[in-house]
C-alpha cells in the first residue's frame, strides 16, 4: 500500500494493541476514519506486527494489561529496536506508579481509560503531526 504523505489522502498506519473488542471498536471509531489500523490482541502479536510493519508504522496505541504478553513487556521489546516510534499506552488504572512504570518502559504518553474522543485525537495528533482531523 503506497501512501503519498503530502496528499490529502494521507492515512498513517497505526498499530492498536488491545485485547478487549469493545475498547478496540471505540479506538477504531475515533481514529479509523483518518488512519489505517493494524490490530493486535495481545503483546506478542503487537511485537510481531511491529516487526512486520516497522518501516510503515507511525504510532502504536498499546494497552498495558493484555494476555500472553502485557503492553509493558511488548513496549520494552519494541524499544530495543526503535526509540523514536511514538507508543501511546492506555491503562484502566489511574495510579501514578502505573504511569511511571509505563514511561520507564518506553511509553511516549500514557492515557487513562475511559479515553474520550478529544483526548485520543489530541494525543495522536501530537505524535503524528501530519494527521489532520
Amino acid at each position: 500500500m503506497e501512501t503519498e504523505k503530502n496528499s490529502e489522502a494521507y492515512r498513517p498506519l497505526i498499530l492498536v494493541a488491545e485485547d478487549d473488542d469493545s475498547n478496540f471498536k471505540l479506538i477504531k471509531a475515533i481514529v479509523g476514519k483518518k488512519c489505517d489500523i493494524l490490530w493486535a490482541k495481545n503483546g506478542e502479536e503487537a511485537v510481531n506486527l511491529y516487526k512486520e510493519n516497522s518501516s510503515k508504522l507511525e504510532a502504536i496505541l498499546m494497552d498495558i494489561k493484555m494476555p500472553v504478553m502485557n503492553g509493558l513487556e511488548a513496549t520494552k521489546i519494541i524499544r530495543e529496536e526503535n526509540v523514536e516510534l511514538p507508543i501511546i499506552m492506555q491503562t484502566a488504572y489511574a495510579f501514578i506508579s502505573d504511569r511511571e512504570n509505563a514511561l520507564r518502559c518506553g511509553a511516549s504518553e500514557v492515557l487513562v481509560k475511559p479515553i474520550t474522543l478529544t483526548t485520543l485525537r489530541d494525543c495522536v495528533s501530537r505524535f503524528v503531526p501530519k494527521l489532520s482531523w
